[in-house]
């Protein structure tokens, strides 16, 4: 094995850590407010494999990152599901609400999804071919939950009210849209290996909303449900869990959930997940993303000390959460250049 980040997904601790960064494909790079122009819309650009595989590639010659991510959306599968799905310009994402008992048996199973989302294997298939042999290929699904949040409200909300209400309400309805979430996601990543993604990464981007055993019951026991079908039908294909949020509830959950690697937000500090998270296995993470707008010398200062301070064991380096689309390409640049310099230092 000779990928850096497959190395430090297998519990390698590296004299430097491989690194990329979430939604590196994005908005702040003008090659990417070029090429989506050019498929017209968000959703267009999804799912035209070439030019989705032309997006993923971009920061890879860019910037030379250690992995690409498949460029895709976490709302894809339900839409794949049978909700409808369109973007809002300037206010995101809406879809028609699931909420009901008979609106959950109408979904798609997961044997009736691939029609859908048959260009995105072709984008995992054409990057497969045309990454850099040192660059490893990341699937992605949204978690469960956060998907589920999205469902039920029909487009993101601050506090996922809705999910919560539902949640109270009409307890068998919420948990069976997870199962079905939950199964389509199963079988969503497992074609994303078979097309050729090297390891996979859960988004539970809300999962800090969720309070005492309904973390477990909805945040890691989908994700280790997910984990586990893809490890008996993929043996050794690494997983990334990512339940944002979670704060003193990292610990653990190596085990808990099965993955090979916990990604941090930027609520923890470093020298904590050494001491707590680290433990159990590879962390990524986890500078914030504000820093790629501000750039500077707190830039340099943060992005040494997560270096240092998970330089005893396996350690992705990656940002909390996405890079905006206010980031400034220079500063990735400048934290590039940080990471690759405090380690040779």
């Amino acid at each position: 094995m000779t990928k850096t980040l497959l190395r430090a997904l297998a519990g390698e601790t590296l004299p430097t850590p491989p690194i990329w960064m979430m939604r590196q494909a994005g908005r702040y790079l003008p090659e990417y407010r070029a090429t989506r122009a050019e498929a017209g819309d968000f959703l267009k650009l999804c799912y035209n494999p070439d030019l989705a595989a032309e997006v993923t590639l971009q920061p890879i010659r860019r910037y030379g990152f250690d992995a690409a991510i498949l460029f895709a959306d976490i709302l894809l599968l339900p839409q794949a599901m049978g909700a409808d799905l369109w973007f809002v310009t300037g206010e995101g994402p809406r879809l028609s609400t699931v909420t009901t008992d008979a609106e959950v048996a109408a979904l798609k199973g997961p044997d009736d999804i691939h029609d859908v989302l048959g260009p995105i294997y072709e984008t995992v298939r054409i990057l497969a071919r045309e990454l850099p042999p040192e660059t490893t290929l990341i699937g992605f699904a949204g978690a469960p939950w956060t998907v589920a949040t999205y469902m039920i409200g029909g487009q993101g909300t601050p506090d996922q009210g809705p999910a919560h209400a539902l949640k109270a309400e009409n307890r068998a309805a919420f948990e069976a849209l997870l199962d079905r979430i939950t199964e389509g996601t199963i079988a969503y990543l497992s074609r994303q290996i078979e097309a050729g993604a090297e390891c996979v990464k859960l988004f539970d981007s809300w999962a800090g909303s969720l309070k005492g055993e309904d973390f477990q019951r909805y945040a890691v026991a989908p994700a280790a449900r997910i984990t586990a079908a893809l490890k008996a039908a993929h043996p050794g294909i690494p997983v990334i869990a990512f339940p944002r949020g979670a704060g003193e509830k990292y610990e653990g959950l190596h085990a808990e959930i099965g993955a090979e690697c916990i990604a941090l937000d930027d609520g923890v500090s470093a020298d904590w997940a050494a001491a707590h998270v680290q433990t159990g296995g590879c962390v990524q993470g986890n500078l914030a993303s504000s820093h790629m707008v501000t750039g500077g010398e707190a830039l340099v200062t943060e992005t040494r000390k997560i270096v240092k301070a998970l330089a005893g064991g396996p350690h992705i380096f990656n940002l909390g959460h996405g890079i905006t689309p206010d980031a400034d390409p220079e500063n990735v640049h400048l934290m590039i250049d940080t990471v690759r310099a405090t380690v040779a230092a």
